[in-house]
């Protein structure tokens, strides 16, 4: 059954209106009638099954028939601290990390990240296509909400709102002790909230993992193996994805 995402506004009652983009795709690319199903996801974890009342070119409206949790969701906030890679690497990351049940990415500059974003609209036009590539990474996987992509910070910004969280991680190619890191994720269940951080190519400076560690970041080890930028989260992801599933 094909799904589609609403805010909260747009529903009344047992009705839902759709409205934007959503109206061509349904109109004229599924060529939906009224009378046939789809599914609305109020952005917040709930499934609304509905069927589909009327349709014109601007609005689609459709009537709940049932409602039911999307059950998709993991039971920590998952925040991706991604160093910012050169080229596409962001774009792959992003789609993944948002299949993969994280629940916000923060784009981060460190001291060897390579990519430079000082034009302010150049920067903004990169925010909305990610945010477009996790709407769309939400839908393929059947989210019950759509990961926020957040505006390019710096590494002392994201250290410290990292610190608010339950726990924070910080891979690293230099860090030992692989029964720690174990015993880290095997126990990550206990958390509310994660943050993981992620260095661009060329990982992080050492300054900047002894900066983490005073506030409470802590270092693990992926292996003996060096992971690529685009790798590490991702492994990092399926790690926790595996301990909080339920």
């Amino acid at each position: 059954m094909h799904r589609f995402y609403v805010t909260m506004d747009q529903i009344k009652e047992d009705r839902i209106t759709i409205t934007g983009v959503d109206v061509n795709h349904i109109k004229n690319v599924l060529r939906m009638k009224q009378g046939e199903e789809l599914i609305i996801c109020n952005g917040q974890g709930k499934d609304c099954y509905c069927i589909i009342e009327s349709v014109s070119e601007t609005e689609i409206g459709t009537k709940i028939l049932s409602e039911d949790s999307t059950g998709t969701e993991l039971k920590a906030k998952l925040i991706l601290y991604q160093g910012l890679p050169k080229m596409d690497k962001m774009e792959l990351i992003i789609q993944k990390a948002v299949e993969l049940g994280v629940h916000e990415i923060v784009p981060v500059m460190t001291k060897r990240v390579i990519v430079k974003l000082e034009d302010k609209k150049k920067e903004q036009r990169k925010l909305e296509r990610w945010q477009l590539i996790a709407e769309s990474a939400a839908k393929q996987s059947g989210r019950g909400i759509i990961p926020v992509v957040k505006p390019v910070c710096n590494y002392s910004q994201a250290i410290s709102e990292a610190k608010e969280l339950a726990i924070g991680i910080i891979p690293y190619e230099q860090a030992k002790g692989i029964e720690d890191t174990k015993q880290i994720i095997h126990n990550i269940a206990q958390y509310t909230s994660v943050g993981i951080f992620i260095g661009p190519e060329g990982g992080f400076e050492q300054s900047e993992v002894e900066y983490a560690k005073e506030q409470g970041i802590r270092p693990i080890t992926l292996g003996r193996r060096i992971l690529r930028t685009e790798t590490a989260g991702l492994a990092v992801l399926s790690m926790i994805m595996l301990e909080l599933e339920e």
